[in-house]
């Protein structure tokens, strides 16, 4: 994989941001793996027309534009973790959670970046405070691993993104 701009994902702002080098005075880059999962992840992908949405009132299906001019059929950007944003913390929504981390990161084992993928989703904490918490395991062809944990915070209504 090639160089990138670097991404860190910060738990307590719940938002990725580019990592800036003060010593060289210049945007750091990284191999771009991290930056990948992060894009994959925190990107808002379109809903599908069966999914429901957090809020009623709003039809707002989300997506990235740059989807719309994709030249792959049916490519998409990001995950679907945005339909989590009024879910209760109950078992269900750690199975959704788990499905959309997959299907945001496929594309790595579609472009053979990835050998396989192991993601695991689980509550953490006491309701009221608890938390989502995610990892995911990128396993390479030469047999190295890269693992990421991510943890997204609920709200009175729900999980903050």
């Amino acid at each position: 994989m090639s160089k990138d701009i670097a991404i860190a994902w910060d738990s307590d702002l719940m938002e990725g941001d580019f990592v800036f080098d003060s010593e060289i005075q210049d945007l750091e880059s990284d191999e771009g793996l991290e930056t990948a999962v992060i894009i994959s992840l925190f990107t808002d992908r379109r809903a599908k027309d069966d999914d429901i949405l957090p809020d009623p009132d709003n039809p707002d299906l989300r997506g990235w534009w740059g989807d719309l001019v994709s030249g792959i059929e049916g490519d998409q950007v990001g995950s679907r973790l945005w339909l989590l944003n009024r879910e209760k913390t109950e078992e269900n929504v750690l199975t959704r959670a788990k499905q959309y981390i997959e299907e945001a990161l496929a594309w790595l084992l579609e472009e053979n970046v990835a050998a396989k993928i192991v993601v695991n989703a689980e509550r953490q904490g006491i309701v009221g405070t608890d938390r989502l918490a995610l990892g995911v395991e990128i396993h390479k062809e030469d047999g190295n691993k890269k693992t990421f944990n991510f943890e997204l915070q609920w709200d009175a209504q729900g999980l903050k993104v």
